[in-house]
């Protein structure tokens, strides 16, 4: 019989019928000789989804390529450990890539044996070489490491910090004096709101004269979030590339963004204005900094500088409170905020104190390995919270207890390929709609009709938009939304929920 939704039949003789028959579903891209996308894709084959199976029959052929791991959530570690238990078990091989991983981490990715894993002593952790090359071996408390030698990508970033994250005029301020020397400035903001909020400072202060300084797409003032329509994302992310990517646009130029421009695109700045954030999302976004040697910058560049924006008064512990009426979203705190473990982000703020009083710049990537482990090796941790307080305490345990209670999900929905399909905990299409590959502010696609104009030029419209599930509250749209389009701005309400749609992505009206 035939698949679902057959439409062709390509023809065995022809030169790309397996690649093409692969290409048709999603459900068949692991078919492919080589598949390029999300890890998502992969972790489905080891979820209670349809063709879960079908999917690691196809995957076990290959090499499996995980790169980024260390920003494995604990939910998604736990579907991740499964589908390379499965992966190696059937013979397969797997190859995880990461700049930042602690030791404790890296040890749990790599026994078979994980709930025998004892900590490394923080020294060990930092003496172990960097960059290297990790192999598993039977025996949980014992690696084989190869140092893997250095390159001539290396540079010594000079650290400053200025305490002023919902400061965004003075933000705007610092990054346009500069652009005005020529420099191209990253911003890198925690939040969308912080990002706008940023973009809006930058475009005051900036005026008409300044205009040319902002970045733009397709001749529109805008700002780079995750918050936009697909083909609006993809537009985007050229003209990212066209000013900052290989090879970039002449003179200076000012970029507004979020976590988008972490790790997604080969971009490269002469100078990074970020939030304070855990020391390997700060390594990750220094990354963008000075990364192609071969372009030119202004005289006053020339060294790697990271310009990291701290509470006003350096003081973490008000953000304790965050989720509970606290201070304003900076993406710092423990519930449900981007960096819940402010142990790691309090560490990372000493590691910049101490760069910054010193004088003694980070050498990257020769200082990863340290600044890493000094940052989130459990004892680290451990330490910094007795001499904090209760408060602290509270905190940690707190996050502990998440992360088990995100773990234990992530087990009732892994594959159990070692009991019948007639086992109970075995639920096959019963609740698939509920297991997910990622936990964390589920998306509700809204599809519009008529679909509105794209808010940069040209004739593309929208056809859809994602809404964060907790803007939504009770209400549920409906099968399509018609927008208020007023010129290139698209207005809609959801029961009574109302939204814009614009040139700084979909936000609450």
């Amino acid at each position: 019989g035939h698949l679902p939704e057959y439409r062709v039949w390509w023809d065995a003789d022809h030169d790309d019928a397996r690649r093409l028959w692969a290409a048709e579903s999603a459900k068949r891209f692991l078919a492919a000789q080589i598949a390029v996308g999300t890890i998502d894709q992969a972790m489905m084959s080891a979820l209670q989804v349809k063709h879960a199976h079908m999917r690691a029959a196809c995957l076990s052929r290959n090499l499996l390529v995980v790169d980024e791991v260390h920003a494995s959530d604990p939910y998604m570690r736990v579907i991740i450990e499964g589908l390379l238990d499965a992966h190696l078990g059937a013979g397969g091989y797997a190859l995880l890539m990461s700049a930042t991983l602690g030791s404790d981490a890296r040890r749990q990715w790599l026994a078979r044996a994980r709930h025998r894993i004892q900590t490394m002593p923080l020294d060990a952790a930092i003496a172990t070489p960097y960059p290297s090359v990790t192999t598993a071996a039977p025996n949980p408390m014992v690696e084989s490491v190869v140092e893997a030698g250095t390159n001539a990508r290396a540079k010594s970033v000079r650290l400053e910090t200025i305490p002023s994250m919902d400061n965004f005029m003075g933000v705007a301020n610092r990054s346009l004096e500069s652009a005005r020397a020529g420099a191209k400035v990253l911003i890198i903001r925690n939040t969308v709101g912080y990002a706008t909020e940023t973009q809006k400072a930058l475009e005051e202060a900036a005026g008409e004269a300044g205009g040319s300084l902002l970045f733009s797409c397709e001749g529109t003032r805008t700002v780079h979030h995750s918050r936009y329509a697909a083909g609006d994302r993809r537009r985007l992310d050229s003209a990212v590339e066209r000013d900052f990517g290989r090879p970039r646009g002449a003179g200076g130029r000012i970029v507004v963004s979020t976590q988008t421009l972490e790790q997604s695109l080969d971009i490269d700045a002469d100078l990074l204005i970020t939030d304070l954030a855990p020391v390997d999302v700060l390594l990750q976004r220094i990354g963008r900094l000075h990364r192609h040697a071969e372009n030119e910058r202004p005289d006053e560049y020339q060294i790697p500088t990271c310009v990291v924006l701290t509470p006003p008064d350096g003081d973490l512990t008000p953000l304790l409170s965050n989720g509970r009426g606290g201070p304003s979203p900076n993406g710092l705190g423990p519930r449900g905020y981007v960096y819940p473990d402010l142990g790691v982000v309090e560490l990372t703020m000493r590691l910049i104190a101490e760069s910054v009083e010193s004088g003694v710049p980070w050498r990257i990537p020769e200082a990863n390995r340290e600044l890493v482990e000094r940052a989130t090796h459990p004892g680290a941790l451990e330490a910094l919270v007795s001499e904090m307080g209760e408060a602290w305490v509270v905190m940690r345990n707190e996050i502990t207890g998440h992360t088990m209670g995100d773990a234990q999900l992530a087990f009732s929905n892994r594959l159990k390929r070692h009991v019948s399909f007639l086992h109970r905990d075995v639920r096959f299409g019963s609740d698939e709609e509920k297991i997910r590959t990622r936990l964390g502010d589920e998306g509700v696609e809204v599809k519009f009709d008529p679909a509105p104009p794209s808010p940069f030029k040209g004739q593309e419209t929208i056809d859809a938009v994602s809404i964060p599930a907790r803007w939504l509250g009770e209400a549920a749209p409906d099968e399509t939304v018609p927008p208020a389009v007023e010129g290139r701005v698209a207005r809609f309400q959801i029961g009574d929920r109302k939204f814009v749609y614009d040139r700084l992505g979909l936000r609450r009206d």
